[in-house]
């Protein structure tokens, strides 16, 4: 199952396996905290050397996500980049491919805290605070009904960590699509405030809905429930 439909906010909305939300009824592909640049600004800050394939494989991925929905519009829902030089530094042939895949269609990057204060003017698109248009996307859940990214959800699932979206009845919050994010566990005091009961559809090779925040049933009320 490369998507799990489900119903927030009076919208149908797909929750992909990638990790990007599609809406079918507005042809709109969001995703969020892309982390642009991550490998270059740890570099750069004298952290951890790692192979700096990120952007590429991130690229990678949101392509395939385009091809696949065939989008009329793509949000990055806040912290497209790493920070502010990594944001104005990205190499002409990654600017160059994100024009690209914005050709024939409207790009819009939310400003996240991560995000510099313009958007490099060899990227496609415009930068925004938030979009409100049927529903509520912005980078950090605010009052709800709202849909943010901001917090990288996660759960363990077989031994396993898997990014995941988090549903509840005011708050629907993305999982990090960039490589070399971590994530935030579902249970997490933060999370369990914003989303107490709900659902995590995890991510990876199918998109898999798994109850949060529910209170195990003892086994004789299980029973009763079977009409055992």
């Amino acid at each position: 199952m490369t998507a799990h439909s489900f119903d927030f906010d009076g919208q149908r909305l797909e929750a992909r396996a990638s990790g990007a939300l599609y809406w079918p009824a507005r042809r709109w592909l969001v995703v969020a905290d892309l982390h642009l640049g991550k490998s270059e600004r740890m570099a750069r800050r004298g952290g951890a050397l790692l192979p700096p394939y990120e952007t590429q494989a991130t690229l990678d991925r949101l392509e395939a996500e385009i091809a696949a929905t065939d989008p009329a519009r793509v949000i990055s829902l806040g912290d497209g980049f790493d920070d502010d030089a990594a944001g104005r530094g990205l190499p002409d042939a990654i600017c160059a491919r994100l024009q690209a895949l914005a050709q024939g269609r409207v790009w819009i990057w939310v400003s996240g805290n991560h995000d510099p204060g313009a958007i490099c003017p060899r990227l496609p698109g415009s930068a925004v605070d938030e979009v409100q248009d049927g529903l509520i996307l912005r980078h950090e859940a605010g009052v709800g009904p709202d849909v943010s990214g901001h917090y990288h959800p996660c759960l363990r699932l077989a031994g396993q960590r898997r990014r995941c979206f988090l549903v509840g009845r005011d708050h629907l919050i993305l999982p990090a699509f960039g490589a070399y994010t971590g994530g935030l566990p579902v249970d997490d005091r933060v999370l369990s405030a914003l989303v107490p009961q709900g659902l995590a559809i995890a991510c990876g090779t199918r998109a898999l809905p798994v109850p949060v925040g529910f209170a195990p049933r003892s086994r004789r009320s299980a029973t009763r429930a079977a009409g055992a």
